[in-house]
């Protein structure tokens, strides 16, 4: 049975950098593609990130661009985001998420999520 935990959010001031870890258990991150996404208060659901499963290749939404970065450590087992001048409208639940192949396959598993706030 595949899971996935999130952990590293938490309370930062605008500017300030935070770092979220996806541990997965059940399967190997590298048999997987993983993405982040976020979902804010009265907001659905958004796509943030994703690492390609085939060649490791990143892609950002146009928000995050430049600020955040993904990363895998498939000895770890991990996936990472990396969240730098974080932003008030960054904040949300951010969610882990893994698929069986890359696109157009979809999302299968995801984690509880983990809150992140950013204060003005």
């Amino acid at each position: 049975q595949v899971q996935l935990v999130e952990t590293g959010g938490g309370l930062v001031q605008t500017g300030g950098s935070l770092g979220l870890s996806c541990a997965a258990s059940g399967r190997t991150v590298s048999s997987f593609a993983m993405g982040w996404f976020r979902q804010a208060p009265g907001k659905e659901r958004e796509y943030v990130s994703n690492i390609a499963r085939n060649n490791g290749y990143t892609y950002y939404a146009d928000s995050v661009k430049g600020r955040f970065t993904i990363s895998r450590d498939n000895a770890k087992n991990l996936v990472y985001l990396q969240m730098n001048s974080l932003k008030p409208e960054d904040t949300a639940v951010y969610y882990c998420a893994a698929r069986d192949s890359d696109f157009p396959s979809q999302y299968k598993y995801w984690g509880q999520g983990t809150q992140v706030t950013v204060s003005s």
